[in-house]
């Protein structure tokens, strides 16, 4: 077995070294594939594209053929690394720094897919193969439109018979070290765009005209002025912020025609987009007047209750790290709210402090630790029964 692939740190560096900024892949699912292959998996390359989007490259390798597959997910695509200025070292240069690892995903999270490889080597050097099965589900579409990546790549399990029974998503979950949380399900996340429609007129004249504006603020405070939910036992609870007030008025002496407004809520289990447009259009529709909304969904409240894989994750990061992880439900989305009408799901990586920013780095001892609780998370999986 190679030392290289038992050790996460040299894929990661070639991982960062491919800049795989969405929708490009750069190479990197080539490396990923390689060491995959040299392990034994069956690897497919799957490339997607929906109307009107860019091509997108995605990698689903298997080892083993039946009984329980167990998935790690992730993502080789990164977000754009910004003025190069304000990094201190080449984005994808891959450099190590006293004891970091520098580099656009070395926390987002080309570290977690080298740890994923790293605890699979390892495990098949102890144990050999699986009872059972390992997958690895990798997309070029997570920080992008999402519609060319995991989903399609399901969709594509699906209609040749494959399924998933766990699955782990290494997104950064921890917020400053490691083994203190793990995600067990994702607010759901709704855009409304929302446009009141008057009639234009001189201000002076106002009993002429129709403002839209009055109606448009009355409208936004009926819905931000109360709290949609107290929160549930793993939820906190919902927010709504608004994002834009828009007139584009110039002259100071003409009432507008139209007004928009746009905002973002982010919602828990006791929701649905469906009864959240309900909510809006009948405190709208209580205001008055002509409008138009528009709703983006962007991802549903799941959870995955608390149970046999969220068990075998925390007992692993305690083991390795000292600390039982939290399980919660706080942040943006992923795509385990793909992965989740699949399988039981749930997210454990790396600290997420750096990731998105400029300097974006992991410790290397993170780095191990986390290949080291992935590797414990395939034993307690793969353990005979009443070990």
């Amino acid at each position: 077995m190679s030392d290289s692939l038992r050790d996460p740190l040299p894929l990661a560096q070639a991982l960062i070294r491919c800049p795989s900024v969405t929708p490009q892949d750069a190479g990197a699912l080539g490396v990923l594939e390689r060491a995959l292959t040299s392990l034994g998996f069956a690897c497919h390359r799957l490339s997607f594209q929906a109307d009107g989007t860019a091509a997108v490259d995605n990698l689903y390798a298997r080892l083993g053929s039946s009984g329980s597959n167990f998935c790690f997910a992730g993502h080789t695509d990164v977000v754009p690394p910004g003025d190069l200025k304000n990094w201190s070292v080449d984005p994808f240069g891959a450099e190590i720094a006293g004891d970091r690892l520098f580099g656009r995903g070395a926390a987002d999270m080309k570290g977690g897919i080298a740890a994923f490889v790293a605890a699979v080597a390892r495990h098949l050097e102890a144990h050999g193969p699986p009872d059972g099965s390992i997958s690895l589900l990798i997309t070029g579409d997570e920080e992008g439109d999402a519609v060319n990546g995991t989903v399609k790549v399901l969709e594509w399990l699906v209609g040749r018979g494959e399924k998933l029974d766990a699955c782990v998503v290494g997104e950064p979950t921890n917020p400053r070290q490691m083994g203190e949380m793990m995600k067990i399900g994702r607010r759901g996340s709704l855009s409304g765009h929302l446009t009141v429609t008057g009639a234009q007129g001189h201000t002076a004249y106002p009993h002429l005209a129709d403002n839209p504006l009055p109606r448009l603020v009355r409208m936004l405070d009926a819905i931000a002025s109360d709290p949609l939910d107290q929160g549930t036992g793993h939820f906190q609870p919902s927010t709504l912020a608004l994002t834009t007030i828009d007139v584009g008025n110039r002259a100071s002496n003409v009432i507008p025609a139209q007004a928009r407004a746009s905002f973002n809520i982010r919602f828990n289990d006791l929701h649905t987009p469906a009864s959240l447009e309900a909510w809006l259009r009948e405190r709208f529709d209580r205001v008055g007047g002509a409008y138009d909304l528009r709703i983006v969904t962007s991802g549903v409240a799941f959870l995955t209750p608390p149970g046999r894989l969220s068990e075998i994750v925390a007992r692993a990061a305690e083991r390795v790290t000292g600390r039982r992880p939290e399980l919660s439900t706080s942040g943006g989305t992923s795509d385990a709210r793909f992965i989740k009408d699949h399988c039981p799901v749930v997210e454990f990586g790396l600290i997420g402090l750096s990731m998105h920013k400029a300097d974006e780095n992991v410790r290397l001892d993170d780095l191990a630790a986390l290949a080291d609780i992935y590797t414990a998370v395939l034993a307690d999986y793969f353990a005979p029964i009443g070990k």
